[in-house]
Order: C-alpha cells, then sequence, then structure tokens
C-alpha cells in the first residue's frame, strides 16, 4: 500500500533537480570553502552563487545571509546575539503566544536568567493583536518576535504593520518565516524585518541547511566561536552541497510556487468544506482565509489526536497533531491552548499539510477513511 503523505509542514522531499545540482559538490567539487587551492575556490564560488540566489529571492542584500544548519540555529543566533549586543540598551523581548519552539525556548532561558519577556495574545484565529503590542513596547525594549505563519494552524500574521512599530520604535524584529519562504512571496523590506530564519527542508530542499537574514546594522553577536567562516557570524565549516541544494530549491519554488500556492489552496479549502460536512464535533483551527494554502487544521471531539495519527498511518495516511518538534509529547498544544481550545480539542488535533506532490485522488482518499476512523475511535476509544 502506498503511503499518502500529509506532513509536508514537518519536512518535505527532497526535489529530484536539488539532489542533482548537489551531487557534484559530495564528489568532484567537494572542496572546503575555506581553502585557497582551485578546489576550495569552485566551493566558494558555488556558496556565493547561492548566497546571491537566496538574496535576491528575499530582496535582501548577500552579505545580510548567514547561512546554517537550520532555522533553529537561525532563530537562536538571533534572540541570544541580539540579547549580548544589546546588554547595556535593556533586557526586554516581546514575543507572541504562539512562537515556534526554537524561538519561544531560547527567550525562555533569558527569562530564567534576569531577562523581562512579554507574551502578546492572540486572538480565536490566532492572529496577534497589534494593539497589545504596541503597548507592550518599553524603552528597554530589545527585540520583539513574531511568527510569520504558525506552523501547527497556519494562520498568517499582520508582519508588515507588525514591522512599522517595530522600525518606528528602533527595535529589532525577527520573523520565523519557516513556514512561508518558498510557498508564498518572502520580501524582508516589505515585511520590515531586520532578522529572518528559514529552514530549506520545507521547501523542498535538504535537512541540516538553512539560513538567518540579518539586516546591515542591527544588533548582532555571534553565536558559534571557532573559526572565521559566514564573515565572522558563522563558525563551522560550510555545509556547500546543502547551500547548493537550499538554492537551488528556491529557485523551483519562484519558478512554481503562485501555481502550486493555488493547486493547494483548492486542495485544502475542499478539506476545510468537506470534513465538517462529514463528520460532526469538528472545529477548524486558524483564519479561514488569511492562512497557508496548504495547512488544515482540525480539532474533533471525543477523539485522542495520537490514536487518530495511528490509525491513519495504517491506512497508509500520513499526518500530525501539530509541530514535529513536540511530537511524542503528550499535553494539549501550547498554540491551541492560546486560541482557547479545551484539553479535549486541543488533545484530538489534527494537521494536514499538502505539497507538491499532493493530489485530488490523495484527498479522496483521506475524506474517505477519516469518518470511518472518527467515528470508530468515537465508539471504542
Amino acid at each position: 500500500m502506498d503511503q499518502i503523505y500529509f506532513d509536508y509542514g514537518a519536512t518535505t522531499p527532497c526535489d529530484p533537480l536539488v539532489v542533482k545540482a548537489m551531487e557534484p559538490y559530495f564528489f568532484e567539487r567537494f572542496g572546503n570553502a575555506s581553502s585557497p587551492h582551485e578546489s576550495g575556490r569552485t566551493a566558494r564560488k558555488a556558496l556565493e552563487d547561492s548566497r546571491e540566489i537566496l538574496a535576491r529571492f528575499l530582496g535582501s542584500q548577500r552579505d545580510e545571509i548567514i547561512f546554517t544548519s537550520g532555522a533553529t540555529e537561525s532563530n537562536n543566533q538571533a534572540v541570544f546575539g541580539a540579547a549580548r549586543a544589546q546588554r547595556k540598551k535593556g533586557n526586554h523581548i516581546i514575543i507572541s503566544k504562539i512562537e515556534h519552539h526554537s524561538v519561544f525556548e531560547p527567550v525562555e532561558f533569558l527569562k530564567s536568567h534576569g531577562y523581562e519577556v512579554s507574551e502578546i495574545d492572540v486572538d480565536e484565529n490566532g492572529v496577534v493583536d497589534l494593539k497589545a503590542l504596541k503597548a507592550a513596547v518599553k524603552p528597554q525594549t530589545i527585540l520583539i518576535a513574531v511568527i510569520h505563519a504558525n506552523n501547527e494552524i497556519g494562520s498568517l500574521q499582520p508582519i508588515s504593520q507588525i514591522g512599522a512599530i517595530t522600525q518606528a520604535k528602533h527595535i529589532p524584529f525577527l520573523v520565523d518565516a519557516v513556514q512561508t519562504v518558498g510557498h508564498i512571496p518572502v520580501d524582508v523590506d516589505e515585511l520590515n524585518a531586520d532578522f529572518l530564519s528559514l529552514a530549506a527542508h520545507k521547501f523542498y530542499g535538504p535537512k541540516g541547511v538553512g539560513a538567518l537574514y540579518a539586516r546591515r546594522g542591527t544588533p548582532l553577536a555571534r553565536h558559534l566561536l571557532g573559526g572565521d567562516q559566514e564573515r565572522g557570524w558563522r563558525a563551522s565549516t560550510q555545509n556547500v552541497a546543502g547551500v547548493v541544494g537550499l538554492a537551488k530549491a528556491i529557485e523551483l519554488c519562484e519558478q512554481n510556487m503562485a501555481k502550486e500556492a493555488k493547486q493547494q489552496a483548492q486542495l485544502r479549502d475542499r478539506l476545510l468544506a468537506e470534513v465538517p460536512q462529514r463528520i460532526q464535533g469538528v472545529k477548524i483551527n486558524g483564519h479561514r482565509q488569511e492562512r497557508l494554502s496548504n495547512n488544515a487544521h482540525f480539532s474533533f471531539a471525543g477523539v485522542k489526536g495520537e490514536a487518530l495519527l495511528m490509525a491513519l498511518d495504517r491506512k497508509g495516511i500520513a499526518a500530525s497533531m501539530g509541530s514535529a518538534c513536540t511530537s511524542g509529547a503528550i499535553k494539549p498544544s501550547r498554540i491551541l491552548k492560546a486560541i482557547g481550545l479545551s484539553n479535549d480539542l486541543a488533545l484530538g488535533s489534527l494537521r494536514i499539510t499538502l505539497g507538491r506532490w499532493t493530489t485530488t485522488e490523495h484527498i479522496d482518499r483521506l475524506l474517505e477513511e477519516l469518518p470511518l476512523i472518527i467515528e470508530r475511535l468515537r465508539t471504542h476509544g
């Protein structure tokens, strides 16, 4: 039985064209980009060409791109780097209540070391309260972080408006764009972002590589020490093959994302319309319109999410409850609690995320199997 994959929000398969672009950098062009000989210079050129491709996509300058191991490292570098660089200015950080763990936990760490943290509420659709955010700003505020689109419920945030507030107050602004880069246009100037994080494996590139955009002049301290790679911002031998794969994946997304977003939105809207028609006691989570085109998130009363995922898996359907970073944690999602869900509904959640290879037939299969599974779980547990 072929598996149907509905967990593109956790990770995406590597596009074959990405793999093809990476292959030479494992064998013929395997040099260290810091080496002075021809092999090293070849690797360095590939690295800088890739930096240019990503910078062009984001509307940034090439020297504002720091290649990292992924979004978790990028977010950690932005949070800790901004805090260390501004110790004399203040110790107040503002985040939303629906940030990814890779922002939330570094901020919690700083909180345990004397920093003051304000967590801004979201409404029932998971959208940040702009008035509350603006009111939370203090002279001591050194960083504001808001996720572009929540990784669980898919709601898009008014990032440009938030960025206008941070810009007027001269406060660095971190945008976690992991779920949006490669899927919708992301321009750092339009978003008013000072930091922006991304990961290649979320847009059909390889795992283990990502980037942090850091606007020129924004206060930032080094995070990894031990070398002068990435213009001194990140010590570690650069993952040239991975970076080449990231750049190729971005090029493919730039060519295809408008068409793909339209196709995925049609499939998503079908799910949002038909699941409540076929199943009673279901709640749709996230904003109905301002959401990722590939995200549908539901809560089912009287159903345990773990049992639902296992039942779907036995039918060859891969899905999730929410963030893959917290899978296995049998407790209500912090995100779903923030939008006002009860423990019962939060624990009975299902996230369906679509991608490049999702078909109408896959949706047909899910709509056929899901009502039967829900009925069985509600009857027999």
